[in-house]
């Protein structure tokens, strides 16, 4: 079983006792099943060294769970929580801000048990009839059941890349192709995609395919055709492969790439010339000679542009600014020099300071920062005044211990109801930066929420503003907030932006960073890493950077150690 199948099954143990009303063993378990999720290595090796214990969250009750679990496919203890309540309560539970008492609360008093009821209740007005329900609370619901019944199947970013690298870098190794992409969103680096496309160009398809279908981690070959095949992994994602003529390569790379909108404009512009353009050849319409193919810079120059990277490819200028030579130096990862949101052991990571800062030498940054969360934020760790301030101490220390990389200690603290931050500005002047975030209340007023963010941006210790517009992809839809008033605001106090690079936030958005850009927000783009292993998402917030046209100079984290410190100390 694959890492990630292991870790749901500990989520969904997690809800179901949340359902039961049992406190502290949810935490235990989701704390366990993060830290499978973020496993380098595959966890039936580690089941197989007998090292489960090893991993961090896990004891002896749930090594014990995986075990069986792993040995034999099925868990006990799963089938009998799942008996004791309809499997429709858990969808219920998806809903924003909805939780596991309120779920029960609703099964008990009104018997639902699935959505669909859930929302004919709500049609009918019974719900505002329950203790502390109101005509708001109606208005919310129904607003979080098309957010749950809206979810489309795509997948997100973060998930599909790494999965699509490895099979693309298997299908590369073993028919020893030179010609093989990514394609379709994924190549674009979408927030989130449908399938996973690859396109190869080589002139034996039938080997390239017998590499394909014979993938490791297969569960199922859909279809197998000479120039196109399907295959189903066992995480159950969707793999295509696409197999063009060598000399078709670019021009196949280029249409499967799109967007959409993008490669309308390309066509037409083909026709203004006398050619046509598909995914075989940019050719003349009369005649059929073949204009160009073999790669996409011939293509694009041959119509008059300068190639384009993917990720810009959404018909929103670039063409425009490519006719002008006006085409952006875009943000790349080597051009990160260290990593400003990153939390530890002390609230809800899983590694220590000098593990984290350790990782980061090898990744060759030039500096971290650590940001456990502020005291308000219980449920995550949050640190008390006497443990953040305990922390300087053991940064310091790191500091020493590995020279190479300067640790930085901040704090992710809490934007309270009032704009007010969770810490005395006291505490807040001793630490090297401050990174501002609301985790609650998301269902303010928008002139409301506005306002207390933009009071979070007059207070002098505040840094960056994180995650500035609370989404979570496929779990909650951004709060009511001004975000151009908010941008402005954070500008005219040297404020950052962030760009959050996990993958169920990526925010700002790539629209939001094309905006930043416009306004003259300085962005800077972390990680909000909980592991090691989750520095690498890093990847996905450069990727959503370069969607939104940002340049190298125009990120924070870009600069080099001595601009930071003196940047932090202004």
């Amino acid at each position: 079983m694959r890492n990630a199948e292991v870790a749901r099954v500990l989520y969904e143990i997690a809800d179901l006792l949340e359902l039961q009303g049992v406190n502290f063993k949810p935490n235990a378990y989701r704390k366990a099943a993060r830290s499978i999720e973020n496993l380098t290595d595959d966890i039936e090796q580690v089941h197989k060294e007998d090292k489960l214990r090893d991993i961090p969250g896990v004891g002896d009750a749930i090594a014990k769970k995986l075990d069986e679990l792993l040995t034999t496919g099925n868990l006990g203890y799963l089938e009998e929580l799942r008996k004791q309540f309809p499997p429709g309560l858990l969808q219920i539970m998806a809903i924003p801000e909805l939780g596991p008492k309120t779920a029960v609360h609703l099964y008990n008093e009104l018997k639902i048990t699935n959505l669909d009821e859930l929302k004919k209740a709500v049609e009918e007005h019974r719900i505002q009839g329950l203790k502390g329900f109101g005509p708001r609370s109606e208005e919310r619901i129904l607003q979080g059941i098309a957010l749950v019944e809206g979810r489309t199947g795509r997948m997100l970013l973060g998930r599909a890349y790494p999965v699509a690298m490895q099979v693309l870098e298997y299908v590369r190794s073993k028919a020893n192709l030179e010609k093989i992409s990514l394609a379709g969103s994924l190549r674009r680096m979408k927030e989130t995609i449908g399938d996973i496309d690859l396109i190869a160009g080589s002139d034996d398809a039938k080997w390239v395919m017998d590499v394909f279908t014979t993938y490791p981690e297969v569960e199922d070959v859909i279809m197998r055709g000479p120039t196109k095949s399907s295959l189903r992994l066992k995480g159950g994602l969707q793999v295509d492969l696409r197999v063009v003529k060598e000399v078709e390569y670019g021009a196949a790379l280029q249409y499967f790439t799109g967007s959409k909108d993008h490669n309308i404009v390309l066509r037409q512009m083909a026709i203004d010339k006398g050619m046509k353009l598909n995914e075989y050849a940019l050719s003349m319409k009369e005649t059929g000679a073949v204009v160009a193919r073999e790669t996409e810079e011939d293509i694009y120059k041959a119509l008059g542009l300068e190639i384009m990277p993917p990720e810009i490819r959404e018909n929103r200028g670039e063409i425009e600014a490519s006719l002008q030579h006006k085409l952006p130096k875009l943000i790349e990862l080597t051009d990160i020099m260290g990593d400003l949101h990153v939390h530890t052991k002390a609230s809800d990571g899983d590694a220590t300071m000098e593990e984290i800062a350790y990782a980061c030498k090898r990744r060759g940054y030039e500096y971290v920062g650590f940001t456990d969360h502020s005291k308000r934020l219980g449920v995550a760790g949050g640190l008390s005044v006497e443990e953040l301030r305990g922390s300087i101490d053991v940064a310091r220390n790191v500091s020493e211990l590995v020279p190479e990389v300067r640790v930085f200690l901040g704090s992710e603290c809490e934007i309270l109801e009032d704009g007010k931050l969770d810490y005395p500005n006291g505490v807040l002047k001793d630490l090297d930066y401050v990174i501002g975030a609301v985790h609650s209340k998301f269902n303010m007023p928008k002139k409301e929420m506005t306002d207390r963010i933009a009071t979070a941006l007059s207070n002098e210790n505040l840094t960056i503003l994180a995650h500035p517009t609370g989404r979570k992809l496929e779990q909650r839809e951004p709060y009511a907030v001004d975000v151009e008033g908010i941008m402005q605001a954070a500008k005219d106090n040297g404020v950052c932006l962030e760009l959050d690079s996990f993958p169920e936030r990526l925010d700002l958005n790539d629209v939001h960073c094309r905006q930043a850009k416009d306004v003259g927000a300085t962005v800077v783009i972390d990680s909000d890493s909980h592991s090691i292993a989750q520095l690498d998402f890093m990847t996905f917030g450069v990727a959503t950077a370069r969607r939104g046209w940002l340049e190298k100079d125009e990120v924070l984290n870009t600069k080099g150690r001595k601009q930071i410190e003196a940047f932090l100390k202004k």
